[in-house]
């Protein structure tokens, strides 16, 4: 059973997250945030992943830390469902338009963090979500995932568009990447021998 159970409490937040890495792409979110409840909703629904996500943050100041936070712990979730990473295929990537934006994302669950974010999103805010956020969030996703990411805009003027575009490519992407080898199932795909 690929899923993972996780909570972060913090003196900013309070998150309780549960993933399923082999669901239906069903999702129950609740994160304080209507635009991040959106995207963490079509994550799940193009990754093909199960998701619950249950957040209180310091709203009242913005939603930084809630942002990051739940990134964190998503991350952690990912490397605890993978455990050892057996049988996954490890890459994964997409091209994926979006009316007139397209965004280019690749992931190499490598155990290695890194994220190459490469991104000019036009409006500093959609509604009072901010922007920047995007870029933390998919930080603080990598480093706790130990995964490598490289989010590229190729095309794109809408803000709400492009994010959207960013969250469904990167779980296109993830799809990819997790799913078992059928050749391999047992195989660590790497000549290291580990992860």
């Amino acid at each position: 059973m690929r899923s993972a159970q996780m909570t972060r409490n913090t003196a900013e937040t309070q998150i309780t997250l549960a993933l399923d890495l082999d669901g239906k792409g069903r999702s129950e979110i609740n994160t304080g945030c209507g635009f991040l409840d959106h995207m963490l909703t079509l994550f799940a629904k193009h990754a093909g992943v199960d998701l619950s996500v249950k957040c209180t943050g310091d709203t009242n100041v913005d939603y930084h830390h809630t942002t990051e936070d739940i990134g964190i712990v998503l991350g952690q979730a990912v490397s605890e469902a993978l455990g050892e990473k057996k049988g996954i295929c490890r890459y994964g990537y997409m091209i994926l338009p979006m009316d007139e934006s397209l965004i280019l994302a690749s992931l190499d669950v490598s155990g290695r963090s890194y994220l190459n974010y490469n991104v000019t999103i036009p409006a500093y805010k959609v509604g009072d979500f901010d922007t920047e956020l995007v870029e933390e969030f998919w930080l603080a996703f990598c480093r706790s995932a130990a995964c490598t990411l490289h989010i590229k805009q190729l095309e794109g003027k809408n803000t709400h568009h492009i994010i959207e575009a960013t969250f469904k490519a990167v779980a296109r992407a993830f799809a990819q990447a997790v799913a078992v080898d059928a050749a391999q199932p047992d195989a660590i795909p790497s000549t290291k021998g580990v992860l």
